[in-house]
């Protein structure tokens, strides 16, 4: 948990508006001109200008969970990868709907863990009926949003009962590794059969104009696995992200480069390009694709162009932050007539789902919500010299372990993923951590005889 870098010198104790707030985090920024990862240095800021809520549940991709459990539920390949590409537009709401922000930083050992209940109201996506834009794949609702997904945080609330049938989803997370901050996570739904794993890690470099966020090194996406599928397994890479507006007071999240899902099983691959904004253009968050068939013992396209129309089964194009819409066959999206369109997910009516969150009494002193509370709690009554000191405490605390670990040879372990890191970015659960699961998924927040 130890940072390199001192918090900027400010009278925390007398508010700021969002421009203040906003030159403050610059003034930091600017020192780290030129440093070749920002996410390695771990600076620390303000508690004024941070999020009052966990690193680790802020980053999950559960943001519109029906769209998971709806993930293998078609007969067709072609149209599951649709489902997974349903899911991926879905998985950042907090982006579409909010600004960005700055959560806590993860400590060594911490973990989260929650469920979703899943509303089963994704409808089947099915490209033999294809070619209308009222497309029943974009009706997905968001049965309730979550408190904690805005700038205005809430203490943690139990979801309500969602109107129809739904599937429980379970996630657990835990930070592994402190150099370099990796998280590996778990998410399951038994009930539909699919289950998701991976490492969460960015590195991240400011440039003077805005921040460029990619995958760390041991970040190597999302793993989506369809149990009833004969494990079919999708895996989907994170393109890069910028945090922009920075010189113009309004910090905005715009995605650039490309990002891939592919599945060897199904020999179907897709590639989402993100077309960048020029600087003093209007933000139009756009994005193409194409879904073809591929080689995987000879995966070298890289780019929609190099993708032959012969192996083209689908285009896809329109703006991830509203909707986007789907064609069939080689021929470009914006050839085709409106009626011929097809929309795979609107994200206009959609907002963060909520969480059902373990009552504190049953937290454990390194879980998340239990570990950071004091400081959430002076954040959020305005106690900012309270909030830093608290978390100063908090972080050496972190130091103080980490040195006996070193005095003593200790060599740190997981304790509910096997281990800190790997070359292959699917993070294996431990006994414990298969128990943890087990556990939330039946909804028992007990960590007796666990931990």
């Amino acid at each position: 948990m130890a940072s390199t870098t001192a918090p900027e010198t400010v009278n925390e104790d007398i508010p700021q508006n969002d421009s203040g707030k906003l030159r403050t985090f610059i003034s930091i920024l600017r020192k780290f001109i030129g440093v070749p990862d920002l996410a390695a240095v771990r600076f620390s800021l303000p508690s004024q200008l941070l999020e009052p809520r966990p690193n680790l549940e802020y980053w999950n991709y559960l943001d519109c969970p029906s769209a998971f459990a709806a993930i293998g539920t078609a007969d067709e390949p072609i149209d599951r990868m649709l489902e997974v590409l349903r899911f991926w537009f879905t998985k950042d709401l907090k982006y579409v709907k909010g600004k960005p922000c700055k959560p806590y930083n993860s400590c060594l050992g911490e973990f989260f863990r929650c469920n979703w209940e899943a509303e089963k109201n994704a409808p089947p996506i099915n490209t033999k009926d294809a070619g209308g834009s009222a497309s029943s794949a974009s009706s997905i609702k968001s049965a309730r949003g979550d408190p904690r997904s805005s700038s205005s945080v809430s203490v943690p609330q139990t979801a309500e009962n969602p109107t129809g049938p739904t599937a429980r989803i379970s996630y657990l997370t835990e930070q592994t590794s402190h150099h370099p901050p990796v998280s590996a996570f778990y998410i399951s739904c038994p009930e539909q059969g699919v289950h998701a794993r991976g490492f969460d890690q960015i590195s991240a470099k400011f440039t003077g104009t805005t921040i460029k966020v990619s995958p760390g090194e041991h970040n190597f996406g999302i793993f989506i696995t369809l149990e009833k599928r004969d494990q079919e397994t999708y895996q989907l890479t994170h393109p890069a992200a910028h945090l922009g507006g920075i010189l113009r007071g309004a910090l905005s999240v715009s995605v650039g480069e490309a990002a891939f899902i592919t599945c060897p099983q199904t020999k179907i691959k897709c590639i989402l390009q993100y077309i960048e904004d020029g600087w003093l253009g209007r933000a139009q968050n756009k994005v193409e694709g194409v879904i073809f068939r591929y080689d995987p013992e000879n995966d070298d396209k890289i780019r929609i162009k190099d993708v032959p129309d012969k192996d083209v089964l689908i285009r896809l194009g329109g703006s991830w932050k509203e909707r986007i819409v789907y064609t069939l066959g080689p021929k470009p999206v914006d050839s085709h007539p409106p009626e011929k369109q097809t929309v795979i997910i609107d994200l206009n009516p959609l907002f963060v789902a909520s969480k059902v969150l373990p009552p504190k009494e049953a937290q454990a002193e390194n879980e998340s919500l239990q570990m950071w509370d004091g400081v959430t709690q002076a954040i959020m009554s305005k106690q900012f010299s309270k909030a830093t000191h608290v978390k100063q405490e908090l972080e050496e605390k972190q130091r103080e372990k980490a040195r006996a670990r070193e005095k003593n040879n200790e060599v740190w372990q997981p304790a509910f993923f096997t281990q800190i890191t790997d070359k292959g970015g699917k993070p294996e659960l431990s006994e414990k951590g298969k128990q943890v699961l087990e556990r939330i998924q039946k909804g028992d927040w007990s960590l007796q005889g666990i931990v």
